[in-house]
């Protein structure tokens, strides 16, 4: 964990009592986990369903919960949080001293242009910054840059690729937007598209920045839940599509989540 973030979580703890993320989440102190999960809106309890993955209940929160999950000797702490950079922020601070070996995010993603289907799995290969609460990690609240780059660590990235492949899955890289409205969006779909994304959501600018200061192998997972290029709505897509994008969430993601916990 780099120092700029022991700073942080430091001047946290000076103004709350206790283990924040044992508070929070439920998380046990004295367990190795194998992965940390970040999962905004994604309970494991309500997308798992295959009996060889056992979901334990630590904590339920009115907006976050956490969980323990296991499969094959694998045990993954999972945070299902709110949506949105900020929440990612808080929350990811709060586990950053979770004993872990594996940080994933696990999340839906837009389209923005046709070549992404329902169900695809994805990840980024950029972020384009257009929120704003990854500059609380800056020294300074001013030293606001917008749509500011961050990329995961490729090396790591395209080991995870290479792994959905050798597990029959396609795992496409593509640059993200991260947004701060969903409902707003779409008033600047070409202003988002001009930036080069070909995908859009909420967190993993915030995720990949934070993930860069633990120092853990950080990668995110993606399955895409809507299309603005092709007019698939994130509500009321047909039963069809519906049906390709819970594959992608509830047996694809969970399945490689646990494939990265024993590489």
């Amino acid at each position: 964990m780099k120092q700029e973030l022991i700073r942080m979580i430091d001047n946290m703890k000076r103004y709350n009592a206790g283990v924040m993320y044992n508070e929070v989440f439920g998380f046990d102190p004295d367990t190795e986990y194998d992965a940390l999960v970040i999962a905004p809106g994604w309970k494991p309890v309500k997308i798992i369903h295959d009996p060889s993955y056992k979901v334990t209940e630590l904590a339920v929160h009115s907006y976050v919960s956490g969980y323990l999950v296991e499969k094959d000797g694998y045990k993954a702490a999972w945070a299902q949080i709110s949506s949105g950079a900020c929440n990612t922020l808080d929350n990811m601070v709060i586990c950053a001293d979770v004993n872990f070996r594996h940080l994933i995010f696990a999340g839906a993603v837009g389209g923005l242009t046709p070549d992404h289907e329902i169900g695809d799995l994805c990840t980024p290969d950029v972020c384009i910054s257009g929120v704003y609460a990854n500059h609380y990690l800056n020294h300074m609240l001013t030293e606001f840059k917008p749509f500011e780059r961050v990329y995961p660590d490729i090396a790591h990235m395209h080991s995870v690729i290479a792994l959905a492949d050798r597990c029959g899955y396609t795992m496409r890289p593509a640059p993200v937007f991260c947004t701060d409205s969903i409902a707003l969006e779409y008033s600047h779909l070409d202003e988002i598209r001009a930036t080069g994304a070909s995908l859009i959501e909420m967190e993993t600018s915030t995720f990949y920045s934070v993930a860069e200061l633990i120092g853990r192998p950080a990668v995110a997972l993606l399955a895409v839940s809507d299309n603005s290029a092709t007019g698939v709505p994130l509500l009321g897509r047909s039963d069809e599509l519906a049906m390709r994008y819970n594959h992608t969430r509830s047996e694809v993601i969970p399945d490689l989540i646990f494939k990265i916990c024993a590489s």
